[in-house]
């Protein structure tokens, strides 16, 4: 079911699953695929991953730089959106390229080599797109996404495991 709701922002959420560009006589749109509704947004997918991010506190930019320190991944990288809501993105070309799409990798169940060297996609639900892009290069950024989240993971554990009662607050006395 598609509703066009002509909106020129939405909100990115655990049940988004993947946002594609389309491109139409009034210009560069967003296709929003969620678990049980599809609607388009009068903005580009890039846009909408930015404002998403921007909702949780931090700019695109900083989400990709965050990557590349933690990770190393330096061309399109994935991106968390919301770490501690499970919340993972990543574009399947360069993010300022027209035809990026980007794809929650929780979503994502497998990939498939489709016609034309396209690669079809297979969410968690069932529900199936086809894109034009390699079945490895979208492998390869499930592969990405999936190293970048144990890393990141790894980091919460840690100072979860090493997290003190104290707060640390230059006011108060006999703060370390």
């Amino acid at each position: 079911m598609i509703k066009d709701f002509n909106t020129p922002s939405c909100e990115i959420t655990p049940m988004t699953m993947a946002i594609i560009p389309k491109l139409d006589r009034n210009g560069l749109s967003a296709l929003i695929v969620e678990e049980d509704l599809e609607y388009v947004v009068d903005s580009p997918p890039s846009k909408i991953i930015e404002a998403a991010c921007k909702f949780f506190g931090v700019s695109l930019q900083g989400r990709k730089e965050g990557a590349r320190n933690i990770s190393g991944i330096t061309h399109k990288a994935p991106i968390s959106v919301a770490p501690s809501s499970g919340i993972y993105f990543f574009p399947t070309a360069a993010p300022t390229n027209h035809k990026c799409s980007w794809l929650s990798h929780s979503h994502i169940d497998r990939v498939d080599k489709a016609e034309n060297n396209c690669a079809e996609i297979t969410f968690t639900n069932g529900r199936k797109i086809t894109l034009d892009v390699s079945k490895g290069s979208i492998q390869n950024q499930v592969n990405r996404t999936a190293q970048y989240r144990y890393l990141l993971d790894s980091r919460f554990k840690y100072l979860n495991r090493n997290r003190t009662e104290v707060v640390a607050d230059p006011s108060l006395p006999n703060s370390p």
